[in-house]
């Protein structure tokens, strides 16, 4: 059977997009403190329409992720067979950060259009390729990304997992699955006893 145009293994277009969205909120941030000018009068920036957009999409949608995140409570229970750690692949999201360093106008429109533009196909590279969960956001709330394999009965299985404990071999977990090759890991309260991670 064909499960590569299986809806159900790709993340909807919309939680992509606040997913993508929720990484790039630091960024929103920096753009929104270097449009206040020192030397004007009041406290708002020079664009506070604008600004106040990027203020509203850069809290809603890192919230929506953390708690879209913390409230995954079920999958498969899987035992790990190998665990490496992979979080430093989240610093791939970092480069258009390089943006802050440059000057940046809110109130020029072609500057606007031109960063949405570039955006636009990160995201649309990041959604096909099924990335989106490789999220900075995710790596600040203490989360990581391994690549793991792990076993189900006979059936073993190699995916990128979003956990917010280590994983090591022989360690059990409930995995949800978000896309083909990726996943959400939650630990069995008895194991984490087991093994002293929790006190």
């Amino acid at each position: 059977m064909d499960n590569t145009r299986d809806p159900s293994l790709r993340l909807r277009p919309w939680a992509s997009l606040v997913l993508f969205l929720s990484a790039y909120s630091p960024l929103m941030l920096i753009l929104i403190i270097k449009d206040y000018d020192a030397t004007g009068p009041g406290l708002l920036p020079q664009n506070p329409v604008f600004s106040s957009i990027l203020l509203l999409i850069a809290g809603f949608s890192s919230l929506a992720v953390l708690r879209s995140v913390r409230e995954i409570d079920g999958g498969l229970t899987v035992t790990v067979t190998k665990a490496s750690n992979k979080s430093g692949d989240m610093f791939g999201y970092t480069i258009p950060y390089m943006l802050s360093f440059m000057k940046v106008e809110l109130g020029d429109w072609q500057v606007i259009v031109s960063l949405a533009l570039f955006l636009a196909i990160l995201f649309i590279m990041a959604y096909r390729t099924q990335t989106v969960f490789v999220n900075p956001i995710l790596a600040l709330a203490g989360y990581m990304l391994i690549d793991c394999t792990f076993k189900r009965g006979d059936k073993e299985i190699q995916a990128m997992v979003v956990t917010r404990q280590p994983l090591a071999v022989g360690d059990t977990c409930r995995m949800e699955r978000l896309s083909h090759y990726l996943y959400v890991a939650v630990k069995d309260n008895a194991n984490l006893d087991e093994r002293g991670i929790e006190e």
